[in-house]
C-alpha cells in the first residue's frame, strides 16, 4: 500500500491502496487480530478528550520506541477535540495497533472537510491541530463516508 506522504493535508481523500485481493484479506484479518480502541464520543463532551488519551495510553503502554505513544496521544487529542468542537454531532474514535504502525481515525457525521489554518499569534488556543498532525504524523488524510468523514493519521512504531 502506498501511504500518503507527511503533509498530504486535508484536501486528500486518503491513502491509495494497490493491494491485491489476497493482501487486502490478510490486512483485514491482521487488523481484526490487532489490539484496538474504539469509542463513541458524545456531542460536545470535551471530558471525552482526557478519557480517550488515558485509554490510548493504556493501549500503547508497550508500543513503539520512546516518545511515539506521547505523539499519538497528542495527535489523537487534537483530532477528537476538532470533531467535538467543530461539529454538532457525536464522533467515533478508533485506534488500531498493527505490527509496524498505529492508525487512529476520528469519524464525525458532518461532510464539511477540515481546513488547515495558519495559526494566528493572537489566538493562542486555536488553529494548530491539523498543523501538528501534518508535522508529526507519518501519514494522514481525510476520507469521506456516506454520512460525514474520517480524519486519520498513522505513526510508525519506530522500532529498529
Amino acid at each position: 500500500m502506498k501511504r500518503q506522504a507527511r503533509g498530504g493535508g486535508p484536501t486528500t481523500v486518503g491513502a491509495f491502496s494497490a493491494k491485491t485481493v489476497e493482501e487486502k484479506a490478510d490486512s483485514v484479518l491482521e487488523q481484526a487480530q490487532s489490539p484496538q480502541l474504539r469509542r463513541r464520543l458524545e456531542q460536545a463532551d470535551l471530558g471525552a478528550v482526557p478519557e480517550t488519551r488515558r485509554a490510548l495510553r493504556e493501549l500503547l503502554r508497550h508500543w513503539g520506541r520512546p516518545g511515539r505513544s506521547e505523539i499519538a496521544e497528542l495527535l489523537t487529542s487534537e483530532l477528537v477535540t476538532n470533531a467535538l468542537v467543530h461539529t454538532d454531532h457525536d464522533a467515533v474514535v478508533t485506534a488500531t495497533v498493527g505490527p509496524r504502525a498505529l492508525r487512529v481515525e476520528v469519524r464525525d457525521f458532518v461532510a464539511r472537510r477540515p481546513r488547515m489554518r495558519v495559526p494566528n499569534a493572537d489566538d493562542g488556543t486555536h488553529g494548530r491541530g491539523l498543523v501538528l498532525v501534518q508535522s508529526l504524523a507519518d501519514a494522514w488524510g481525510v476520507r469521506a463516508h456516506g454520512v460525514g468523514k474520517a480524519v486519520w493519521f498513522e505513526l510508525d512504531a519506530g522500532t529498529a
